[in-house]
């Protein structure tokens, strides 16, 4: 993937992890452009969301502590995922990035 493709997908990506709606407005406006690089953000994004909502539900109804460690999990799967938008690399999560780019292949196709 070339530099202005990262440089001019980057400010998407961004807004893309700062919510669930910016996840929603980054998809909608990638809509139009097909940045590449903000449509692996988008489904690296959605996929942490499932991760984090699966967490909450462990936490709620099953296991405190493990729905605890599923949170901490997904925490830095973010942090891992914010970082490497801003340093403009297109790493997938590890373990689980892979599935998430092959399961939500349709988001920003």
């Amino acid at each position: 993937m070339d530099n202005t493709t990262i440089q001019n997908g980057k400010t998407m990506a961004i807004i893309s992890h700062i919510t669930f709606v910016g996840l929603i407005i980054a998809i909608i406006m990638n809509a139009d452009k097909k940045n590449a690089y903000t449509a692996f953000y988008n489904r690296q994004m959605l996929g942490l969301i499932i991760m984090l909502f699966i967490a909450q539900i462990t936490d709620k109804y099953l296991n405190g502590t493990l729905g605890y460690i599923f949170w901490l999990i997904s925490a830095v799967s973010w942090l891992y995922s914010f970082i490497n938008i801003l340093q403009g690399k297109l790493k997938p999560l590890p373990y689980v990035g892979e599935k998430f780019q092959e399961w939500f292949a349709n988001i920003g196709r």
